[in-house]
C-alpha cells in the first residue's frame, strides 16, 4: 500500500511539475534579446545604439532578422578622428551613416565557425566585407573580431576593434 501511494504522489508531482516547466520555458523564451537589446544590454554600444537610432536602423535590427553584426564598441568609435562621429550623427548625413552602418550587417547567421570558412561576405550595404581567419584571430576588413558568438533572438553579434568603412565613403 505505501509503495502504491508513493507511486502515485511521484506520478502527481511529475504531472505537476510538467506544465511549470513548460511555462518557465516558454517565459525564458519570451525574454531572448533581439541584437538591438543584446547591444543596449551590454553597455559597450552606446554609440553604435545612438547611431542605428540617428540612422533609423533600430526597428531594422529589431525584426526577426536573422542578422550578422560585426558591432564596433564605443572604444573602436573612440578611434575615428575627432568630430566623426558628431558629424555622422547630423540629419544631413544620414545616408552616409546608413551606409557605414549596414556595411556592419551581413543577412543571415553567420557563427564563428562559418565565418573561419570564407574570405569575403557580401554586407547589406552590398559592399563586401573581406574575412582573413590566421589561428585565432578573424579580421574583418582592418577590423579583429575580439569577441565573437554572441547570441541574440534575431541573429550573432561579434564584436570589433575598430569601425569598418565602405569603400569611397
Amino acid at each position: 500500500m505505501a509503495l502504491l501511494f508513493a507511486q502515485a504522489f511521484l506520478l502527481a508531482l511529475f504531472i505537476l511539475s510538467v506544465p511549470a516547466s513548460a511555462a518557465h520555458h516558454a517565459e525564458s523564451k519570451s525574454h531572448e534579446k533581439d541584437i538591438v537589446d543584446v547591444a543596449v544590454a551590454s553597455g559597450d554600444f552606446d554609440t553604435l545604439v545612438a547611431a542605428l537610432q540617428a540612422a533609423d536602423l533600430v526597428d531594422t535590427l529589431k525584426s526577426d532578422g536573422p542578422f550578422t553584426v560585426f558591432a564596433p564598441t564605443d572604444a573602436a568609435f573612440a578611434k575615428l578622428p575627432a568630430g566623426t562621429i558628431e558629424s555622422l550623427l547630423k540629419p544631413e548625413n544620414k545616408e552616409r551613416l546608413i551606409a557605414i552602418l549596414t556595411y556592419h550587417v551581413v543577412p543571415g547567421q553567420v557563427t564563428a565557425a562559418e565565418v573561419v570558412k570564407v574570405d569575403s561576405a557580401a554586407t547589406v550595404n552590398g559592399q563586401p566585407v573581406a574575412i582573413k581567419a590566421d589561428g585565432d584571430t578573424v579580421r574583418v576588413n582592418q577590423a579583429t573580431v575580439v569577441v565573437a558568438d554572441i547570441a541574440a533572438s534575431n541573429g550573432v553579434i561579434h564584436v570589433i576593434d575598430e569601425v569598418i568603412l565602405p569603400p569611397n565613403s
